[in-house]
């Protein structure tokens, strides 16, 4: 009948259009719930990004700090080579920097913090044992008289100015056996520890004092490469800062704040004693 088909047309029309709608609900709410996901995808990647980015900054700081401790030692080296003379670098720069950083081998037994501090003690012992090295070439190549000082004589007036680089060796090395014994004796003393570092970082506070003196007893720094001094400062710089920024014991930045101190009053030194600093500068 006519009627019956116009009915049937109208309620299949009706409910065409029920199914078209309920279709496009369910497809907004898959969008709705696709959307957060999309996003949660997008914050993952960036926060991956953000680390792969800090890790790589934090390696990058962490061979500064390995490497960057002998690098002023290298215009120094050049200079000394150059003029075939040491007297404007003293040799007790190394004497400190080794004692410091024997100790502080010892203090990371005790207390082991960034493995970064202990390869860069191990880095800074080899450079001072290449300045002495040369420093006791250059002297025994302009040496005028034939008598040597040795470790062997026992003579205080001559410690730390001997004619030989083995004898330099032998008393590092009677010093780091002393350390180990007494470290490995005392080494579940929380006490020892936390004094063992402190004196660490003590000496290695005092890393420019031994130059500073010497450029007070000179009246000169003639022969003390600027460039040095220049990078020292630039490196306990960024030391105290990595030391704070690492959360690293109390210790390690008190010591960079006071060799920052020496660091500038050597450069005031430098300023006072020559007339001509842009041409040892340049």
């Amino acid at each position: 009948m006519p009627g019956t088909s116009l009915h049937s047309q109208l309620l299949a029309a009706v409910l065409s259009r029920d199914v078209l709608t309920r279709r496009g609900q369910h497809i907004s709410i898959q969008k709705f719930q696709e959307e957060p996901r999309v996003m949660d995808a997008g914050l993952g990647l960036q926060e991956e990004d953000l680390e792969a980015s800090w890790t790589l900054w934090s390696w990058l700081a962490s061979c500064v700090m390995v490497f960057g401790g002998a690098l002023p030692y290298v215009p120094q080296y050049q200079d000394i080579q150059k003029s075939s003379n040491t007297e404007g670098f003293s040799t007790r720069v190394c004497l400190v920097l080794l004692i410091a950083n024997i100790l502080r081998v010892f203090f990371w037994i005790g207390k082991q913090f960034e493995s970064t501090l202990l390869l860069q003690s191990v880095v800074m012992i080899l450079t001072m044992f290449t300045m002495l090295h040369l420093c006791c070439t250059i002297q025994n190549a302009n040496r005028v008289s034939t008598k040597q000082h040795r470790l062997s004589d026992m003579d205080l007036n001559y410690f730390w100015k001997w004619s030989m680089f083995e004898d330099y060796l032998l008393c590092c090395f009677g010093f780091t056996v002393l350390c180990a014994v007494v470290t490995f004796l005392l080494l579940d003393s929380s006490l020892f520890v936390e004094a063992l570092g402190s004196l660490a970082l003590l000496f290695e506070a005092m890393l420019g004092l031994p130059q500073l003196l010497q450029n007070l007893n000179n009246q000169s720094t003639r022969g003390m490469s600027v460039k040095m001094v220049l990078l020292w400062t630039a490196g306990d710089i960024f030391k105290t800062a990595y030391f704070v920024l690492n959360d690293s014991p109390v210790q390690f930045w008190v010591c960079g704040s006071a060799q920052i101190l020496i660091d500038v009053a050597i450069l005031l030194q430098v300023l006072l004693y020559n007339r001509d600093t842009h041409t040892k500068l340049a």
